[in-house]
């Protein structure tokens, strides 16, 4: 029998009315084994990590309004659903219960673990799993039994064999005697089973891990956007849904800012031979947007990303040529500090790179000045032009420099893997580069 993942993400099941929404979506998939991974409802883990944060500031008082207010929301959502029975009310009491012991320990002693703070994050994702599985009148898995991670609080690295194994162990057996069942994404457990999140965005990530797991037929992503489309539509309203692209293209995609997907959704996915499919729960008959090992969009051009916030960091050195090693030296600088380098740019005697602008600037220019003069370039944007075909096909270059005739730019970077070709502007030109790109490539007649 088919058996599919279906992930909703916090919008999905952001109130009584969305849930019920999930619930037909779900029930319109019959025929099907279904693995219902829900996220938080929206804006709920925000409001779980500000009220830690007042916690630990011995603001109490606001950390307590905070949990009062997550309290309200899932008791007034359980009531809209009909389905607050004794039992659902006392599973939404126990968490909040054990939130508020948490929080007044963390007052108490002014200090946040990452260990705690994991534990405290998960509740959101067991709330709502909670309401969805009492309204669809479905079993609920808690998947701290089943995501095996390390114990890197607050960002675990996924154990595949250990999740294959408990997969096998606790969702197998429920899957043949139920169609339904719901889980959580983002948590997950230790080997000492203590909690862990698999970071902000991870309910993508336990979706692609449970898919790969059980060798699912299919891994649905349902979000508030009809699939990946071919640029930001806040900012591009000609934008329109890409029906078929590869892993490589969606994964370059996601990390230059496409957030419709999380980008380590597709590892696991990939290695598997599940399909993903990106779908609105908004328009559920809707486009949608398929990736599906060994396909591709078949296009130069598959879509144009944009990442703000981003600083270009230059180090010169007029005597670089003859030091054996610099760039080592200079790059173990960032590795030390756990710094991401994007896009890297050299010269005879300068090599430029983008970080983000929250990277510690002011202690890595100090720790860089022994290698070289240090300059920062503000107020940046990273735009990528991504598509398979983009470097067997001559005419992408020509396309995009005429696009951007006339917008200065600081760096340019074709990518190592071919299918990217990135380039840096100023952040007042990044929205008017866009959207001269997506003219030029989706609407000019060139694909």
């Amino acid at each position: 029998m088919t058996t599919l993942v279906m992930k909703f993400g916090g919008t999905s099941v952001g109130s009584a009315a969305r849930i019920k929404e999930v619930a037909h979506i779900v029930e319109s998939r019959q025929g099907a084994k279904r693995v219902v991974v829900v996220s938080a409802m929206a804006g709920v883990t925000n409001s779980l990590f500000e009220m830690a944060e007042a916690a630990r500031g011995h603001n109490l008082d606001k950390a307590l309004q905070f949990l009062s207010r997550i309290e309200q929301t899932h008791l007034e959502a359980s009531r809209s659903l009909e389905v607050a029975t004794p039992d659902l009310i006392g599973q939404i009491k126990e968490i909040v219960e054990n939130l508020q012991r948490r929080i007044h320990g963390i007052d108490l002693l002014g200090e946040l673990s990452l260990r705690t703070m994991d534990e405290i994050a998960s509740a959101g994702e067991r709330l709502s799993s909670i309401l969805v599985a009492g309204f669809m009148g479905c079993p609920l898995l808690d998947a701290r039994h089943v995501i095996r991670t390390d114990s890197h609080f607050g960002g675990a690295h996924p154990k595949l064999a250990a999740i294959k194994k408990f997969t096998a162990l606790h969702l197998a057996p429920l899957l043949e005697s139920y169609d339904v069942i719901v889980t959580q994404g983002y948590i997950g457990s230790d080997d000492a089973n203590d909690t862990t999140t698999l970071g902000r965005g991870g309910s993508d990530y336990s979706a692609g891990l449970l898919g790969a797991a059980i060798q699912a037929s299919e891994i649905e992503i349902w979000t508030d956007v009809e699939g990946i489309l071919t640029a930001d539509p806040r900012v591009v309203s000609a934008a329109r849904t890409v029906e078929i692209l590869s892993y490589d293209e969606a994964a370059e995609l996601a990390s230059y800012g496409a957030k419709v997907l999380h980008p380590a959704t597709v590892r696991p996915a990939l290695d598997a031979g599940v399909p993903v499919t990106i779908r609105s729960t908004f328009k559920p008959n809707g486009m949608f947007s398929t990736i599906s090992p060994g396909e591709s969009s078949g296009r130069p051009c598959v879509a144009i990303a944009m990442r703000r916030n981003v600083v270009i960091l230059s180090v010169t050195q007029e005597s670089m040529t003859d030091q054996a090693g610099f760039l080592a030296k200079l790059f173990d600088i960032f590795g030390r500090r756990g710094i991401s380098v994007d896009l890297v740019s050299t010269s005879e005697i300068s090599v430029s790179v983008s970080l983000d602008r929250n990277a510690p600037l002011e202690a890595l220019t100090q720790e860089l000045e022994k290698l070289g003069k240090v300059s920062i370039a503000s107020d940046r944007a990273v735009i990528a032009v991504v598509g398979d075909l983009l470097r067997k096909t001559p005419e992408v270059l020509h396309t995009t420099f005429v696009a951007i005739d006339g917008i200065p730019v600081d760096l340019i970077s074709m990518g190592a893997n071919a299918i990217n070709l990135s380039f840096i502007v100023q952040e007042q030109d990044a929205e008017r580069v866009m959207r001269s790109l997506h003219t030029a490539f989706f609407e000019g007649g060139t694909q």
